[in-house]
């Protein structure tokens, strides 16, 4: 398939050069302290603690509703739960490729893993 110059609402993709946004220094300051703090020791230590999937089990559905109480704090453009990014992601493939349902589906789960932001994962 073919990449679009634009999404089906008309929006153009992301312009990093030109950013122009309220966020734009918290979501600097996500990155620069996320960046130091992702040592060898982090990540072992989060693998041994979520490796396991041993926290809970539910479906993909109420894995979307808790990111009602989750905002992306590294998206400049983004103020909202998480759930309504993934909902309008998979509207918009929908939209730009109406035949392909796996695309539509990546777009509705491509950030669950942003769940463990949640205060019941600890907010990782």
């Amino acid at each position: 398939f073919a990449v679009p110059q634009s999404n089906a609402f008309g929006h153009d993709f992301r312009d990093y050069e030109n950013v122009k946004s309220e966020r734009q220094e918290g979501v600097e300051l996500f990155y620069k302290n996320n960046h130091i703090n992702q040592t060898y020791d982090f990540v072992k230590k989060m693998r041994e603690a979520y490796g396991k999937l041993d926290k809970v089990e539910m479906s993909i559905w109420e894995c979307c509703e808790l990111l009602n109480d989750v905002v992306d704090e590294s998206d400049p453009d983004l103020d909202e739960p998480q759930i309504e990014h993934l909902l309008q992601t998979a509207e918009a493939i929908r939209k730009d490729y109406p035949n392909e349902d796996w695309l539509h589906l990546t777009g509705l789960i491509h950030d669950l893993g942003k769940v463990l932001l949640h205060p019941s994962f600890g907010e990782l």
